[in-house]
């Protein structure tokens, strides 16, 4: 299995041509997966475990990387948490602020006789005499006198928001926080954006109503003082001054009476809105409760109902069985009469079962009354130890045994706790341990793996080298071995063709032999003659051949030369110039061609198995 991954890797990554790559990844986006190294293979058994120990290790890995997306998750949803909890006390904050200073302005605006709604009148107002707040502060005197009604009835019909109730303990949210927090939960951004708007406008009114009697009493302040400069009436002058700055001291403590008395009435009735919703929803529990045991009472009454009708059923079949009875007794003799006696005995027992029934109804009806009395008495007893148990003084339950074998309890649990969270810890820091004994093996392994994976790819890479090394060999032993096939066959008719004239030029040569000795023999012989003449003419003596002159020499010479010439060329040819036999070249010449012929068909075959290597490549790779 891996020895043929890592050919088919290696012929893939090897000697594949560039340009059907190219086409390859221009229609089809492969992906390239590195092989999986299983070593060596024995059986079946170990290839499935070495697979099921990779699938572990992948398993792992994943597992680890849940496990941290989940932390991360973890951390983001405690962050939006407590961005929501602050998000949810800031809103808190500003709503009970927001509506205070609504409560504050609106008593402010009602010591001066003044509401949000009246701001029609500009802040630059003209200043009011002496003699009108005069008239003011009494109006308001008698207004105090009399008992106002809340001033939260105004603000409801101004602010669709309701007032804060009395500071609460830190532990529980007041009703009226969570009122508002449902109410953003439940309602849209658009219905929240006009509550605001609402609100703002309310507070705006307000706001200017306050600026505009603040500047109404500065203009007053800074006409008094003009007129103090001025000096003129300085007397009278000093006892109205004093006689507004009694009314006022008097005007101050009424208002400050009155606030006391607001801030009194607001927290009562703040407490006997607790107190009412606490009624209210015992109550609710209540009904549902009497609900339950009407449906009850109504289940029993109708299947009261249901045996009652069953008997008076069984009655009135009883009563038509005794009028027949007597029917028939009218007419028949002592044998109808005993028939007679037998159906009032039914009717007797009929009738007994039937007061037995009316006693056992009746006396269901008295226990299910009893029962409903006691599950009324039982209710209230409930919402009495509902609300002892919320005025219930510490002291009183720690005081209790339940409360001490709790605590007894709750101390022999904590003990087991810390007990259980040492070996916690213990057993977190055994598994540190052994998970980074077991990354240290891993990592080990791994760089292991990837030394041998290294080795491996260069041996493969220089495997590769040298296999392109041998074929380019090959490629040119197989090309100068059709270079010289080539030549061979170019070259045969020629050899030939030079052997005959080789053998031609040699017999020639023989002849040219023959004649030039066959000359020198008559030319040695007529020089003799000459000689002889010579002498006998008595002439110089005929010359020797070997001292003889010039001109009679140079032909023989140049003879000789030619004869040499023409005896060089066979020297050239490195064979020996033998007549061969025909049979012998025909065979030779057709061996050389089945040879030329097997080479081809062996190069034909190994490209044919190339081209189905690539082919099956090319089906795995798709």
């Amino acid at each position: 299995m891996s020895g043929a991954g890592s050919k088919r890797a290696s012929s893939d990554n090897g000697s594949g041509p560039s340009e059907k790559k190219s086409n390859l990844g221009d229609k089809t986006p492969t992906t390239l997966i590195e092989p999986i190294r299983l070593g060596g293979i024995s059986s079946t058994e170990e290839m499935d475990m070495k697979v099921l120990q990779f699938k572990n290790k992948k398993l792992a890995e994943r597992l680890e990387q849940r496990q941290g997306f989940e932390d991360e998750l973890r951390e983001k949803i405690e962050k939006l948490e407590k961005r929501q909890a602050t998000d949810d006390a800031t809103l808190l904050i500003v709503n009970r602020y927001w509506s205070k200073l609504d409560e504050d302005v609106h008593v402010l605006l009602k010591s001066y006789d003044t509401e949000p709604s009246n701001q029609s009148a500009p802040p630059s107002a003209p200043p009011e005499e002496p003699g009108k707040a005069k008239e003011t502060a009494m109006e308001i005197e008698e207004g105090s006198e009399v008992s106002q009604p809340p001033p939260t009835q105004d603000n409801k019909a101004a602010s669709p928001e309701p007032p804060p109730a009395p500071p609460f303990s830190a532990g529980a949210l007041p009703e009226s926080s969570l009122t508002f927090l449902a109410t953003l939960a439940h309602s849209t951004k658009e219905e929240i954006e006009l509550k605001l708007q609402e609100r703002m406008a309310f507070s705006k009114r307000a706001v200017s109503c306050v600026l505009e009697t603040s500047n109404k009493l500065h203009c007053r302040i800074e006409e008094l003082c003009d007129r103090i400069q001025s000096g003129a009436e300085f007397d009278n002058l000093g006892e109205s001054l004093q006689k507004l700055n009694k009314e006022l001291l008097t005007e101050n403590r009424k208002l400050q009476d009155l606030a006391t008395v607001l801030q009194e009435k607001h927290h009562r009735l703040s407490l006997q809105h607790h107190e009412l919703q606490d009624r209210a929803t015992s109550t609710e529990t209540k009904v549902s409760e009497m609900e339950r045991t009407i449906e009850d009472l109504q289940w029993d009454i109708e299947k009261l109902r249901k045996h009652e009708q069953k008997l008076n059923r069984h009655l009135a079949e009883a009563l038509e069985q005794l009028n027949s009875g007597y029917h028939i007794s009218g007419s028949s003799g002592s044998f109808q009469g005993g028939q007679t006696t037998l159906s009032v005995l039914k009717f007797e027992m009929l009738n007994a079962e039937l007061d037995q029934n009316q006693e056992l109804a009746n006396n269901r009806m008295s226990e299910l009354e009893k029962l409903q009395n006691e599950l009324q008495a039982a209710v209230r007893l409930k919402e009495k130890l509902k609300l002892d148990l919320r005025t219930l003084p510490e002291e009183a339950v720690r005081n209790t045994q339940d409360f001490r074998c709790l605590q007894s309890q709750f101390s022999l649990l904590y003990n087991e706790s810390l007990q259980v969270k040492t070996q916690l810890d213990e057993a977190r820091a055994v598994l540190l341990s052994a998970k980074n004994s077991h990354l240290r093996q891993i990592e080990r392994m791994e760089s292991e793996e990837l030394s041998v994976q290294k080795k491996l790819r260069t041996e493969v890479i220089q495997l590769e080298d040298t296999l392109a090394q041998v074929r380019k060999e090959y490629e040119m032993l197989r090309i100068e071995f059709e270079q010289n096939l080539a030549a061979n066959e170019q070259a045969g008719p020629i050899n030939r063709e030079m052997r005959h004239l080789i053998g031609s030029l040699q017999n020639h040569n023989h002849q040219l032999k023959g004649d030039v000795q066959r000359y020198k023999r008559k030319v040695r012989d007529s020089q003799a003659e000459g000689s002889k003449l010579r002498l006998q003419i008595g002439g110089p003596p005929c010359p020797q051949p070997g001292a003889s002159g010039s001109e009679p020499t140079t032909p023989v010479t140049v003879k000789e030369e030619e004869i040499e010439v023409k005896k060089e060329p066979p020297t050239v040819v490195p064979r020996e110039p033998e007549t061969p036999t025909t049979p012998e070249v025909k065979k030779e010449e057709e061996e050389q061609k089945k040879e030329t012929e097997r080479t081809k068909a062996r190069e034909r075959e190994v490209e044919r198995e190339r081209d189905k290597d690539r082919e099956r490549d090319k089906k795995k790779k798709k």
